[in-house]
């Protein structure tokens, strides 16, 4: 009667074990395969992210680009408007110097 008892409980104890060795088989698979697929799609955000970095810089270096442009435009009609200006107060000034220094010399005269 020991004998079986033993038999019986050894026969458990290895099924038992043999059983929680499989169960560790399949956690250790599920977790590879969890890692396998976290890592996948960390490389697909990795790579997704660096080309709308990539997207991003190229608007922005566009959207620069087309500002300078304007800017350069801008500056560049901004100065003819001044040189304009200035070349016709100059113009005033030197009417009114030289109605001065008419005046001047009208007044030496008398």
């Amino acid at each position: 009667m020991k004998k079986k008892l033993f038999a019986l409980l050894a026969f458990g104890l290895f099924a038992t074990a043999v059983n929680a060795q499989e169960t560790v088989k399949q956690e250790v698979k599920n977790v590879g395969t969890a890692i396998e697929k976290g890592a996948k799609a960390t490389g697909e955000g990795v790579k997704d992210g660096a080309e709308w970095v990539g997207d991003k810089t190229k608007k922005g270096a566009k959207a620069t680009k087309k500002g300078v442009k304007k800017s350069t435009k801008w500056v560049g009609k901004t100065a003819t408007k001044g040189a304009k200006n200035v070349k016709k107060t100059a113009v005033k000034g030197a009417d009114a110097v030289a109605d001065g220094y008419k005046d001047v010399k009208a007044d030496l005269k008398k």
